[in-house]
């Protein structure tokens, strides 16, 4: 082997922060067994006779929505994913792969595919076959090098987000 070569690894580690066990809190981001999770449910045992406090966590991983828990000590250090959301327009599909714009319209997307989520999944569908281009906005969350999409909500002209689109124009009457 030359001294030429060169090895990349990326183990995602550069894209968190660290936090003390007992500082995390419920509806916060942690990494558990390697991947980025968002924290359900977080229990704290008190100090026994021959140990430290003990932190439970409950957590859903951001990507895949597989349920992961852990057990440590308060005083651990343990790491926090660094996440970012971005909101896109949803333009269409093809060959499960979503094209998506970004709302100011500088960006074009076509690498992200349709979510594992059945649920998510289900309402894209609904909202391709529902709403007219553009009119659907997806939320797409990043963590530790992974992208994925997270929600769908109608767009509105004033900027603001409702629930996906449907053929009721939300139940609103006209006045």
């Amino acid at each position: 082997m030359s001294s030429d070569d060169e090895f990349e690894a990326h183990s995602g580690a550069a894209a968190c922060s660290p936090i003390e066990a007992g500082k995390v809190r419920k509806g916060g981001f942690l990494v558990i067994r390697g991947r980025p999770c968002k924290v359900l449910d977080c229990s704290k045992a008190q100090p026994g006779k021959h140990g430290s406090a003990k932190c439970h966590f409950t957590g859903i991983d951001l990507f895949t929505s597989k349920k992961m828990e852990t057990v440590c000590p308060a005083s651990a250090i343990m790491s926090q994913p660094d996440v970012s959301k971005q909101d896109f327009l949803l333009m269409g599909c093809n060959e499960d792969f979503l094209a998506l714009m970004s709302t100011t319209g500088a960006v074009t997307r076509h690498d992200l595919r349709m979510p594992s989520n059945d649920a998510l999944a289900a309402k894209i569908e609904d909202a391709l076959q529902n709403c007219e281009r553009g009119d659907a906005l997806v939320t797409v969350m990043k963590a530790m090098g992974c992208e994925g999409v997270s929600d769908i909500k109608k767009a509105t002209r004033s900027g603001a987000a409702a629930s996906p689109c449907d053929n009721k124009k939300n139940g609103r009457k006209k006045k």
